[in-house]
């Protein structure tokens, strides 16, 4: 593959960043809207568009949806699992917190990536790994000792999990590389009807106002929709090590938006939460570069 393949993949990667940043913010410009509700909608958006481009393409479009039962059970879970846990934590906790909560994964996945990843984990990546975890203690606790609030704890829990199955997911997802991308697709329409089962289950159905449709429908064609394609092209053909560095610029631009917009006021605490996780970043990165 040639260089400027492999930089326009890494660009692909970084757009898909850049629209992650803006999920935090999007999501409590839904307002009042159940998370599972945000969720089946956004994501039914995605699929819309997936498989119209699906047919469009004809017999080849089709083709690529076509990938093996553990593959599609892995995205589909992981995807509906992560955004729900995700939504519930932003309308249940500190939008500032949940959010840097959730952005612990890159680090995680160092850890899963060392522990069943076939990855040889660095003292640095480590380190980089504990400072992350202290940034967790400090949002959570807000650096008054031991004490969380009680109301805020589903939502941080919801928020750590989001955490854990995204990391998760994408050291698994490394075994499914032959997948095309389109085949994302499938797993966005499983994750909308599964979100909708949820809702009808376990909320009560409110009508979007026009603005609310609005903002669902950036959440479709944008953090929930594109961004997966790009995602997934730019970790199979770009440069991954930048990658994955680049991956904390998300909780850095996703906090700042969420500031800028006025949705939440800045605290000083958030400010050493982000250094810790930058520092973290920077360590893990520094030590995997080291390997290399």
């Amino acid at each position: 593959m040639s260089d400027a393949a492999v930089r326009r993949a890494t660009l692909a990667g970084l757009a898909a960043i850049l629209l992650w940043a803006s999920l935090a913010l999007l999501t409590t410009a839904t307002g009042d809207l159940p998370p599972f509700q945000v969720l089946a909608i956004s994501f039914g958006i995605a699929a819309v568009l997936g498989l119209s481009r699906a047919a469009l393409r004809g017999h080849t479009g089709w083709r690529e949806l076509r990938q093996p039962l553990p593959a599609l059970l892995l995205s589909t879970l992981a995807l509906f699992g992560y955004h729900a846990l995700y939504f519930i934590a932003l309308k249940r906790a500190p939008a500032v917190e949940a959010n840097l909560l959730n952005y612990l994964w890159p680090l995680l996945i160092v850890v899963f990536a060392g522990l069943f990843g076939g990855v040889s984990v660095r003292a640095g990546q480590w380190l980089g790994t504990a400072l992350g975890l202290a940034a967790a203690v400090l949002l959570v606790t807000r650096g008054q000792g031991l004490h969380v609030a009680p109301a805020h704890v589903p939502g941080y829990l919801a928020a750590l999990g989001a955490a854990l199955i995204w990391s998760l997911y994408s050291v698994l997802n490394r075994r499914h590389a032959e997948v095309p991308t389109a085949a994302i697709t499938v797993a966005c329409a499983g994750v909308a009807i599964l979100g909708a089962v949820a809702h009808l289950a376990s909320e009560r159905t409110l009508v979007p106002t026009g603005r609310q449709w609005a903002v669902l429908a950036v959440m479709g064609v944008g953090p929930v929709g594109a961004a997966f394609w790009l995602w997934d092209h730019g970790t199979k053909r770009g440069d991954i090590a930048l990658l994955g560095s680049l991956s904390y610029l998300a909780p850095l631009l996703s906090t700042l938006l969420l500031v800028a917009s006025g949705r939440v006021q800045a605290h000083a605490v958030h400010a050493v939460a982000i250094v810790l996780l930058l520092t973290g970043a920077w360590l893990s990165v520094k030590a995997g570069g080291a390997r290399r």
